[in-house]
């Protein structure tokens, strides 16, 4: 991939990082989209000490200072996809495409067994409430924009595990991942690190030159 990658086009990748994480952890992902000719724009944000609304408004001003007019994508990571399935009706411009990698897509099992947890209230203040919050899950907006959606499958497995044999990525099960009838491509890898692989930034380069 290089530069000239996407010729004669000027095109955004707004980059959400997921829950408990920083941008820090999308640094590898904008590289390799810089490198090919897109300009990524990192949102920070603080699920411990950000409340939910205020929280996406800011991700709508974010997305519309940086797109300035011109095409943009948006990549989340887990709780960053939900915070995009939220802003998506609040922008004056779509996006020309959207990327979920391990979208916590329902209240998932982990969330809610942590919930009843006072430190992890404490750690992941009302987002990661919300995430257990079966209503509010399904109250978030179906993308209205071409979305592909990726999950890991290299968590533990078996009869002992929390997903027992369940495809999962170490924190969400694949069938917690999936939305709807949008395209689900399943990855060998985990939760933590799936922002990382190469195959989702060739992919994303590859739709972006579409």
């Amino acid at each position: 991939m290089s530069q000239s990658a996407i010729a004669g086009a000027s095109i955004h990748a707004i980059l959400v990082h997921g829950m408990g994480r920083t941008p820090v952890s999308m640094l590898l992902l904008a590289k390799r989209l810089r490198s090919a000719g897109i300009t990524p724009h990192l949102f920070a944000y603080s699920a411990a000490f950000e409340r939910w609304q205020p929280c996406v408004d800011r991700l709508q001003r974010f997305i519309t200072t940086c797109s300035n007019g011109e095409r943009f994508i948006v990549v989340g990571h887990s709780l960053g996809c939900v915070l995009t399935r939220a802003v998506l009706p609040q922008l004056a411009q779509a996006p020309q495409m959207c990327f979920f990698l391990a979208p916590p897509t329902r209240a998932s099992s982990y969330a809610i067994k942590l919930s009843r947890w006072r430190l992890f209230k404490l750690i992941t203040g009302e987002m990661g409430q919300l995430l257990a919050n079966q209503k509010f899950m399904e109250s978030l907006p179906m993308p209205q924009v071409p979305l592909r959606i990726y999950a890991g499958i290299k968590g533990p497995r078996g009869r002992w595990m929390p997903f027992g044999d369940e495809p999962n990525d170490g924190i969400l099960s694949v069938s917690e991942v999936q939305l709807g009838s949008f395209p689900l491509q399943l990855l060998p890898t985990i939760h933590t690190v799936i922002m990382n692989s190469r195959q989702v930034a060739n992919e994303i380069v590859a739709a972006v030159r579409k």
